[in-house]
């Protein structure tokens, strides 16, 4: 890698540690910077699994205490079945994966799109086994192919109301949990390698740098702009991926 790569990289590791932090759209970010560096096939994706796991550890040790594990544990069981899907579909789209992540990017503008309008519809739909069931398998997919999942679970968690750190402590035990799963996943699609283990090893202070960097913003941010926030950073990542 050149000297500009590793700039780069480094400021998608910088990503990956704000996102933690609730801002989860920079996450997609920080995906399409690594995506660009290592655009064979699903690489990318293989290369920052490990860092997020990194990153979620962290957020973890922060934000454990605020989880909503009610909310977590209704979601795992549909997620399991959209990481299996997800496979299937990575192994079918192994020659398309630019459309893979168009897809992806068009889901979550349109859940983005369905948000805005929740106020005009029934408040006790996201409440629903089938409202739980769609994001769990969405989430699933979207992690599992593009390590994309963030926006959806974001806007699970603006729909049923989560306060700010809820939010955050929910998102952060979901995804460590998420994350360690698709590991072996990865590791028997030949995406994690040694050599890719010592590329994360290299950006791992990186990564806790952005965690505290994120903290220390969100605990400035108020409740109603912090949704407003992560609403308009999840639209844009959606848009992101699609383009």
């Amino acid at each position: 890698m050149s000297h500009w790569e590793w700039g780069l990289a480094a400021v998608g590791a910088l990503l990956f540690g704000i996102s933690k932090s609730g801002l989860a759209g920079l996450g997609v970010f920080a995906i399409a910077i690594f995506a660009l560096l290592f655009p064979q096939g699903f690489a990318s994706s293989g290369i920052v699994l490990p860092m997020l796991v990194c990153a979620d550890i962290v957020a973890v040790t922060i934000y454990r205490r605020h989880a909503v594990w009610a909310h977590v544990g209704k979601l795992m069981p549909w997620v399991l079945v959209g990481i299996l899907a997800g496979c299937g579909l990575m192994w079918w789209l192994r020659e398309y994966t630019g459309l893979a992540r168009r897809l992806i990017g068009a889901t979550v503008l349109v859940m983005v799109g369905l948000h805005l309008l929740r106020r005009r519809a029934d408040p006790n739909v996201p409440h629903t086994w089938w409202f739980v069931a769609l994001m769990g398998l969405l989430a699933g997919v979207t992690t599992m192919m593009a390590n994309a999942a963030g926006p959806v679970l974001v806007l699970y968690m603006l729909a049923v109301g989560l306060p700010k750190m809820e939010f955050i402590g929910t998102g952060a035990w979901f995804f460590l949990i998420v994350n360690l799963l698709k590991v072996p996943f990865s590791w028997g699609l030949d995406l994690i390698t040694p050599e890719t283990l010592r590329l994360n090893v290299v950006l791992v202070p990186v990564i806790l740098v952005g965690v505290i960097v994120g903290r220390v913003v969100i605990e400035r941010v108020n409740q109603r702009v912090f949704e407003t926030v992560v609403l308009w950073l999840s639209a844009v990542a959606g848009a992101r991926l699609l383009w």
